[in-house]
């Protein structure tokens, strides 16, 4: 029988993986080659922007642009103000989005992109400081930037050496790890992110409360100390709950029956409809303040195996009842 040769094989015989892995290889050095060279400019950027009044304004073109627009989406959203800037739209009218409280951080590989540089007279006439990033501090932009951040003479791993690769790589992270500086100088916090954020599932873990979701479901079947079982199914089934909270004449809570004790009880005896509620609730149930986060809802009921939760206000009146459905379908 011949021999069977698989896909991954083939990819290997073709070199594809070998390829891949030069590239990755490549692209990893000069990160870590950068790490070992950066320094005291880099400490002076952070602290231009740590005392900037306004914004950070970053430009450049091509794929230095694209690298830009990332860097810029990254600080926006970790704390430091920013915004992008095209270079061909500033010499047509967007340079009025700079102010001399700005600090632009202006990008170009080889450090003499004719865009960038030609913004150069208008931004320093403006007033504002200029961080440039490039491979070649004695380039024009290095010149004429206020502090020059220089990424290294980097080899692209396109074996052409034409198509920005590491390059562009290696300005990725060293955005990034000027950001998380940034980040970290201003002691951004998790519910800081979460406030930019509110569409992700950070956002609706440290925003959301149980109040949030009581506004959406409305449920809370309370059954009164002396009713029957029968009477607290009536009311499971008409608020769509496998639960009721047991309340006493004050309105305060006693305990929570549900479905799942009353299927118990059937167990032990025929007279279970006609049980007392406070012979077969939960005296001790798990509850939770309307104030809490919705996280700490959805933690605390699948830390106790609860379906369902009782809210509580600080008097211990039961004000809701919430489904673990109702926490997931939120997201959470």
């Amino acid at each position: 029988m011949p021999n069977m040769i698989t896909s991954t094989q083939v990819l290997t015989d073709k070199g594809y993986l070998k390829s891949m892995r030069e590239v990755l290889e490549k692209e990893a050095q000069a990160i870590l080659d950068l790490s070992d060279s950066i320094g005291h400019s880099m400490e002076e950027a952070i602290e231009l922007i740590l005392q900037c009044e306004g914004r950070v304004v970053i430009t450049g073109i091509g794929k230095s642009g694209i690298i830009g627009r990332k860097i810029n989406a990254t600080m926006a959203s970790t704390g430091t103000p920013s915004l992008f800037l095209h270079p061909s739209e500033g010499l047509h009218g967007d340079l009025g989005m700079v102010t001399r409280h700005d600090v632009v951080i202006a990008i170009s590989n080889s450090g003499e992109s004719e865009e960038v540089i030609n913004l150069i007279p208008s931004i320093k006439k403006i007033g504002a400081k200029i961080i440039g990033i490039s491979k070649n501090s004695q380039s024009t932009l290095g010149l004429k930037s206020d502090i020059v951040l220089n990424i290294g003479n980097v080899k692209e791993a396109c074996p052409l050496g034409l198509a920005p690769t590491t390059s562009t790589t290696v300005t990725l992270a060293l955005g990034d790890a000027l950001a998380i500086a940034l980040l970290e100088a201003r002691k951004f916090q998790p519910e800081d992110f979460a406030l930019y954020h509110p569409a992700g599932s950070l956002g609706r873990k440290l925003l959301l409360t149980v109040n949030d979701v009581v506004q959406n479901t409305r449920k809370n079947p309370i059954v009164l100390t002396g009713e029957t079982v029968k009477d607290a199914l009536f009311q499971m089934t008409a608020q769509g709950m496998g639960a009721a909270t047991i309340v006493d004449e004050q309105g305060f809570m006693v305990g929570i029956l549900t479905d799942g004790d009353i299927r118990r009880a059937f167990a032990l005896t025929d007279n279970v409809l006609t049980t007392k509620v406070e012979d077969l609730c939960n005296l001790t149930p798990v509850i939770i303040k309307d104030g809490a986060l919705a996280a700490e809802a959805l933690e605390l009921m699948e830390d106790k195996k609860v379906n369902v939760l009782p809210v509580v206000d600080e008097m211990k009146r039961p004000i809701a009842m919430i489904h673990l459905y109702d926490l997931m379908n939120l997201g959470l």
